[in-house]
């Protein structure tokens, strides 16, 4: 009986590699002699950098950037081969901030061109970034000038890259854009669709979260609309045509535009970064899971994906999960098979999250039990 343990990280609690631990202890118990494989997996967010690397016997470099309000930071990611795994949160990442510094008219995504800057000089010219968790609204202006890119007012002056200057811009000079961007391949790891201005788009969607008040959305709007022009004018390309242009505060349309970057989900590219096809070919069952799982899991997180190339090898999967909500069910469709909880009476978050390592590995022996019945039936 061979099982691959491939389930995302309960957040505030577990990790992945936590979750691995303690099912590779409770199959032990149940079935006692079995071959378990774990890999750790994310979804683009948190965590995606760590899941890679040690699934790929990868290894972390470290870089100094600038963090969202332009102070130095030590930051890493991920190398692999010839390849990179950036998390643009780990230089521009709302985390790095406190309430009081959050101001999207200031952020700015400048350390994450620099961590590109930084692989790049390392001769690599694979990178894949994922873009969730942002503190900016700059349209990936930042990001463009760490790599050679020069906005310019209309007199001509440079402006640096942020949320408050994008109404400024009457000019665009791509001459001193980095050559070897040209000789790479960018990925994008992106699993929201919202366009780069409107409704809809990068800042009233996601403005607000990051300190944006009304008036400062008004602001960043019209900045957005005059920088979605300008790139008009220069490359012919309406950046609201492109799925996921509004993620990261507009830094995927930076990347797709300017560095040619392939925007793709974010569970498919860790799956397909780390061979998950090949891991699982031989399984007999999988496990995987998450925190809270509904009617969202079915957008590009961790448990959808596993379930959708399990159902492509006919491998059932069990999910065991801190709580369901609304809409869980739809998951069957795409592969689970089976979920158990790991809340085995009434209690409120915090006692959950508390004890969540004894939780999940009662969950995770109930699961055991349950195929190894379903087995002996089979």
């Amino acid at each position: 009986m061979k099982f691959v343990f491939a389930s995302d990280s309960f957040k505030g609690s577990l990790s992945s590699a936590d979750t691995i631990r303690i099912l590779t202890k409770a199959a032990r118990e149940v079935f006692g002699d079995c071959r378990t494989v774990g890999v750790e997996v994310a979804d683009g967010g948190e965590g995606t950098v760590s899941a890679v690397t040690r699934a790929t016997r990868g290894r972390r470099v470290e870089a100094e950037v600038h963090d969202p309000i332009m102070r130095k930071i030590r930051s890493s990611y991920g190398v692999f081969g010839d390849n990179a795994i950036i998390e643009m949160a780990e230089a521009s990442g709302l985390t790095l901030l406190n309430e009081q510094e959050r101001n999207p008219l200031i952020t700015t995504t400048y350390g994450t061109g620099e961590l590109i800057l930084d692989a790049l000089e390392r001769g690599i010219r694979n990178i894949t970034i994922a873009i969730g968790g942002s503190a900016t609204n700059d349209g990936g202006t930042g990001c463009l000038s760490a790599l050679g890119v020069k906005f310019l007012d209309s007199d001509g002056n440079v402006l640096e890259g942020n949320g408050g200057n994008l109404a400024k811009i009457s000019a665009i000079d791509i001459s001193g854009l980095d050559k070897r961007i040209e000789k790479s391949n960018i990925t994008v790891m992106c699993d929201v669709t919202n366009p780069l201005c409107g409704e809809k788009g990068a800042t009233y969607v996601f403005g607000p979260q990051k300190g944006a008040s009304a008036a400062m959305l008004e602001t960043l709007e019209s900045g957005m609309q005059n920088y979605r022009k300008a790139v008009l004018g220069l490359f012919g390309i309406d950046c609201n045509d492109i799925e996921g242009s509004g993620a990261a505060g507009g830094l995927g349309a930076a990347m797709s535009v300017f560095l040619g970057g392939r925007i793709s989900s974010g569970i498919e590219t860790v799956l397909d970064l780390i061979h998950f096809d090949d891991i699982i070919s031989d399984a007999d069952w999988i496990i995987t899971g998450e925190g809270r799982t509904d009617h969202q899991s079915c957008y590009g997180k961790v448990i959808y994906g596993v379930g959708k190339h399990a159902l492509k090898h006919g491998i059932p999967v069990v999910a065991v999960c801190g709580s369901l909500g609304e809409g869980y069910e739809k998951l069957y469709e795409y592969g689970i098979t089976s979920f158990i909880t790991t809340i085995d009476k009434p209690m409120t978050l915090d006692e959950a999250m508390s004890d969540a390592e004894k939780l999940y590995y009662s969950a995770s022996v109930r699961a055991f039990r349950f195929i190894k019945s379903v087995s002996r039936i089979s």
